[in-house]
């Protein structure tokens, strides 16, 4: 279950440049080694060595995905990293079944406005991290409307929390 958590949008900018700054320069280094090295042990000397080096920027590559998904994915230094990896693919699923969530909303189906109000709060933190204040400020009547709506129902609107039983209800229902 993902949780919406607060963070420090210059922080986490800031952590996140330093992460890929350090991701880059991992791919780089392990490119220029493979590259180096394969030319070395299978070039040609003065020869068209092209396909050495792309085979050794490939491996090297394949060689930082693995690196960054099997060792640092788990690191706390990367943490705000995998948080907003996280966050967008989570939005990413409620975008997946939107024409469902919207549907169950018209009808005024709790899960479906649960799953709208988390979707709402993801994406302003989102934009707010991103730094990307001018795609909020399309969103606010929107956001607000259904904040009113979810009001008159009674429905809690601190929905920090993705419960998968809202995606299986609205996917349920559109069905």
């Amino acid at each position: 279950m993902f949780e919406i958590k607060p963070h420090n949008p210059e922080d986490y900018r800031r952590q996140t440049r330093r992460i890929t700054l350090v991701i880059a320069a991992t791919f780089v280094g392990l490119a220029l080694l493979l590259s180096a090295t394969l030319v070395q042990l299978f070039g040609t000397a003065g020869g068209d060595n092209f396909r050495w080096n792309l085979i050794g920027v490939l491996l090297g590559l394949g060689l930082t995905i693995a690196l960054v998904r099997f060792k640092l994915w788990s690191l706390p230094w990367m943490a705000p990293a995998v948080y907003g990896w996280q966050l967008k693919r989570n939005l990413m699923r409620i975008t997946n079944l939107m024409h469902h969530v919207e549907t169950g909303v018209a009808a005024g189906d709790p899960a479906a406005m649960k799953l709208l109000r988390f979707y709402h709060l993801g994406v302003t933190q989102m934009h707010q991290l991103d730094g990307n204040t001018s795609e909020i400020s399309q969103m606010v009547r929107e956001i607000d409307a259904h904040r009113e709506a979810m009001q008159v129902q009674g429905l809690d609107l601190e929905q920090n929390r993705l419960d998968p039983a809202w995606l299986a209800a609205v996917k349920q229902a559109g069905r």
